[in-house]
């Protein structure tokens, strides 16, 4: 495989609604987490649902950083994709563990590229 980049796909459990509800908040710890990994901010756009929730994106020179809130059960899902193999993501990542102030949390890793066999899942057809 041509490497081209790696996913970390990040799970934050029992995390305090009102956390996970505060879209400014949000918005600052995710910043803050890109830059903890020596990402270049280009641009962060994030919404607050109603009743509850948020969604937001941090784009970066080397992809992006998204985050999606549940609230209402305790739970965010975390994705930073990056081409910048020597990124310390593990940095974004146990910072997003303090202020999520997640009790219970997991990531794990997908390399991404390219390779000269590729399998294609296509969707059924109705």
């Amino acid at each position: 495989m041509n490497e081209l980049g790696i996913h970390i796909l990040m799970e934050f459990n029992e995390c305090p609604f009102d956390v996970l509800d505060n879209l400014e908040e949000l918005e600052q710890s995710l910043n803050e987490a890109a830059r903890a990994a020596d990402a270049t901010i280009i641009k962060s756009i994030f919404h607050q649902f109603s009743p509850q929730g948020v969604t937001g994106v941090v784009v970066v020179a080397e992809s992006h950083l998204a985050i999606h809130t549940w609230p209402e059960y305790n739970y965010a899902a975390v994705d930073f994709f990056t081409c910048n193999l020597s990124m310390d993501y593990m940095k974004t990542y146990n910072l997003l563990v303090q202020h999520l102030k997640s009790t219970k949390h997991s990531y794990q890793t997908i390399k991404r590229g390219t390779s000269t066999k590729q399998i294609m899942h296509e969707l059924p057809k109705s």
